[in-house]
């Protein structure tokens, strides 16, 4: 069955609206953040049709076949790449996305650089934070986030906040708690955390950007 990307998209966006409201936060409306995945090409499409514009994906050779067909239909499209990147796809990722929220170690911060002074781009950037602390999953550990920010500024980085994807099975209360804690502390502003299953509760707890999919464009078929 075919989801109502529409419809999915107004929930979504009603959900976030209610629950900014119920906290008093309903001056400034988190960002959403379709990430579109994995998904096909007519569900974005889709999207695109019902007026949304902000999109995330989490790899480069399959946002660059995705969005290479879409965006020149659709120039006004600002896309986030929310997955891990490897440095030797530096190039490509600052070509092709307007904000990268998986900067996660100074090697990377250091190809970003080079390649966004190569190409005359000056991109957004959000530093991952591995709430979890697990091995298997991108992100600077806690303590060595003051470092991580301080190299990407000497490099010359726009750090504009910091992101998170709390462990699977966890409350995430205490991740986006922790994520919020650390932004304030350094001085940064937006805040990336919150997806499908806890979005509603990342908007009440001071979310700048929310990453939905599956909510939006249903269950992803990785076969």
């Amino acid at each position: 069955m075919t989801p109502d990307i529409k419809a999915n998209i107004d929930a979504v966006k009603k959900e976030i609206t209610r629950m900014c409201k119920h906290v008093g936060v309903d001056e400034n409306q988190p960002k959403l953040i379709a990430v579109s995945k994995v998904q096909p090409l007519e569900r974005v499409r889709a999207a695109l049709e019902a007026g949304h514009r902000v999109f995330g994906e989490n790899r480069v050779q399959e946002a660059e076949e995705r969005w290479g067909t879409l965006k020149p239909d659709y120039p006004d499209v600002e896309l986030h790449l929310i997955g891990s990147l490897q440095t030797n796809k530096a190039a490509n990722a600052v070509a092709l996305f307007d904000v990268i929220q998986s900067v996660d170690r100074p090697k990377l911060a250091k190809a970003l650089a080079t390649e966004m002074d190569k190409q005359g781009r000056k991109l957004p950037i959000f530093l991952q934070v591995n709430t979890g602390r697990e091995d298997q999953k991108g992100g600077v550990l806690a303590e060595d986030l003051e470092s991580l920010l301080n190299e990407c500024r000497t490099l010359g980085h726009n750090v504009v906040g910091l992101m998170c994807i709390p462990p699977v099975g966890d409350d995430p209360t205490l991740h986006f708690g922790l994520l919020k804690k650390f932004a304030k502390k350094h001085g940064l502003e937006r805040l990336s955390m919150g997806m499908s299953s806890d979005y509603a509760l990342a908007a009440a707890m001071g979310a700048s950007d929310i990453r939905v999919g599956t909510a939006i464009f249903g269950a992803r078929d990785y076969s």
